[in-house]
């Protein structure tokens, strides 16, 4: 009885926490239909906070996903530090039919940017 008490406890601890990797990522918007991790900070803080990089990680899952996870993040970034969500790629040109080079490091997308307030 203890036994079988005690298997039941492991399994359903396992599923548990099995479980916790999905609900974190479920919880991370998704581009493309992939959630990806993003983040932004400033290239030189003591300079200017105007100029800014963007990196995605794991980009290649979708790289139509990562620009638009790191467009989302940028303009968040410059509506936090210039109140004006309007800024330029500085390392990147989108064509007009919407292509564009990957740039990549390690399989994570970088971008960089500049606030236009």
């Amino acid at each position: 009885m203890k036994v079988r008490l005690f298997l039941t406890f492991i399994a359903a601890t396992g599923l548990g926490l099995s479980a916790c990797g999905k609900i974190n990522e479920d919880k991370r918007p998704k581009y493309d239909g992939v959630p990806f991790r993003v983040s932004a900070k400033p290239i030189n803080k003591k300079e200017t906070l105007a100029n800014f990089r963007v990196e995605v990680v794991d980009a290649t899952r979708s790289q139509a996903g990562a620009l638009e996870a790191a467009r989302h993040e940028a303009t968040r970034y410059c509506i936090e530090s210039y109140g004006s969500s309007k800024f330029d790629w500085t390392n990147i040109a989108v064509d007009g039919d919407g292509s564009y080079t990957l740039q990549l490091d390690k399989g994570d997308g970088v971008y960089q940017g500049r606030c236009n307030p």
